[in-house]
């Protein structure tokens, strides 16, 4: 993020009150270059693309699927979920490896405050392996998840685990003591592509940053965040989410999907059934090809629901989001890390039951069908989500990956029609 914030500022006020009338002209002097040098970091970042105006797929006419959206169509519409993000942005030019240039972030998703306490049903599904969501083991065993999920890059998540400890541990002090220990959930994608990946800029204090800065309500995409870095289908990539509603009759039950796409190459993308990146490009631009050990993308799906779902109905959701991944395209090829956690806050795990039983709501499996397809549905539109709303960037090396050009996607649809 960038930006002076205005506790430096009053901290130079301070530090000016206290400087003799002799020394304060030259104090000054010192601390306007310091002004001017990070006003000018600020502007090279910003400078370095142009202003560009971006919009979320139903807001270009593009619908998918049958189900409704939610209120902001985002996986906030599930009551109590929160997501925060912190953005980080800076340097240009050639890569230091350590240094920069910076194109990064993390991005978290809060299932209901005092998730410690009150934990929600969890299942997982890993649809390719080449990647890593820790904590899986033991959502696996419990069948429950018991804190926020991140998201980040691949080389940050030791230090993201550490930010999310030392979160945890200050909100409830007494883990590891006389409480449980914790195994915290995040999941990478690689932005080595425009970012310094070595440097692992995401510090403890960027993850307790985005836990306390998490809210309700519409959530920022694209280039933001985890998805700051992301490259999907050979366009900027990123944070997309969107959301489905039930109707009454089937019992009027919300699915909320977020993604950081990415993954997938150019030629594979489909936009509601047309083959917009065949048609994008010219074939032999179209067909770049990786070289061995170039990374192919990753992606990483968090569902939530409110409809009172258990740990086993939820593995059953995650596997449906594959089938909103393939509507996009993807053939979740070799080298891409491809992990889905689903979670409900339709019940409540209590902490530590007094009581040898507790009640929960169980879900007919026979009533899933619903759920099932509104998450196809709104797993395929937050991957759209993260394409349109992303914007052009260009990274370390000078890399730059364009946006998708939203005028031209329209024109490709209308024509397909």
């Amino acid at each position: 993020m960038c930006g002076f914030p205005i506790k430096a500022v009053r901290m130079i006020f301070r530090f000016l009150q206290f400087v003799s009338a002799a020394g304060r002209q030259s104090a000054w002097l010192v601390v306007l270059s310091s002004v001017v040098a990070l006003i000018s970091g600020c502007l090279s970042t910003a400078a370095a693309e142009p202003k560009q105006e971006r919009h979320r797929l139903r807001d270009l006419g593009i619908l998918v699927g049958q189900y409704p959206p939610g209120p902001f169509n985002a996986i906030t519409d599930i009551v109590g979920v929160k997501v925060g993000h912190t953005t980080l942005i800076s340097g240009e030019g050639k890569l230091n490896p350590g240094h920069g240039p910076v194109r990064t972030g993390v991005t978290v998703i809060i299932p209901r405050d005092d998730v410690w306490h009150k934990k929600v049903p969890a299942g997982s599904f890993v649809l390719n392996g080449t990647g890593e969501m820790t904590g899986l083991a033991w959502v696996a065993e419990s069948g429950f998840l018991e804190y926020p999920i991140a998201l980040t890059n691949t080389l940050n998540v030791p230090r993201v685990a550490n930010g999310m400890m030392s979160w945890m541990i200050k909100q409830y002090p007494e883990i590891g003591i006389s409480d449980d220990t914790l195994t915290p959930v995040v999941a990478e994608c690689d932005d080595g592509r425009l970012n310094d990946i070595q440097g692992r800029h995401v510090s403890e204090q960027n993850v307790m940053t985005a836990l306390d800065g998490a809210s309700h309500g519409p959530v920022t995409e694209g280039t933001v965040g985890a998805g700051t870095g992301m490259v999907s289908y050979g366009f900027k990539g990123g944070i997309g989410t969107s959301s489905r509603q039930l109707s009454e009759k089937e019992g009027g039950y919300t699915v909320g999907v977020l993604v950081n796409a990415n993954h997938g190459r150019r030629q594979e993308l489909v936009v509601s059934g047309v083959p917009v990146g065949k048609l994008y490009d010219p074939p032999q631009q179209a067909s770049q090809a990786f070289v061995p050990g170039q990374s192919e993308g990753s992606i990483i799906v968090i569902i939530a629901t409110d409809a009172p779902l258990d740990g086993r109905q939820l593995t059953r959701l995650a596997k449906r989001a594959a089938l909103g991944l393939a509507r996009t395209g993807s053939t979740v090829r070799h080298g891409s890390g491809d992990f889905i956690l689903a979670f409900s806050t339709g019940n409540m795990i209590p902490h530590y039951p007094k009581d040898p039983t507790y009640n929960l709501t169980h879900f007919a499996d026979t009533h899933l069908n619903p759920l099932f397809a509104a998450t196809v549905e709104a797993t395929e539109e937050a991957i759209l989500n993260a394409l349109t709303m992303a914007t052009t960037v260009t990274g370390r090396d000078n890399h730059r990956i364009d946006a998708i050009d939203l005028a031209r996607l329209k024109t490709l649809l209308s024509s397909s029609q």
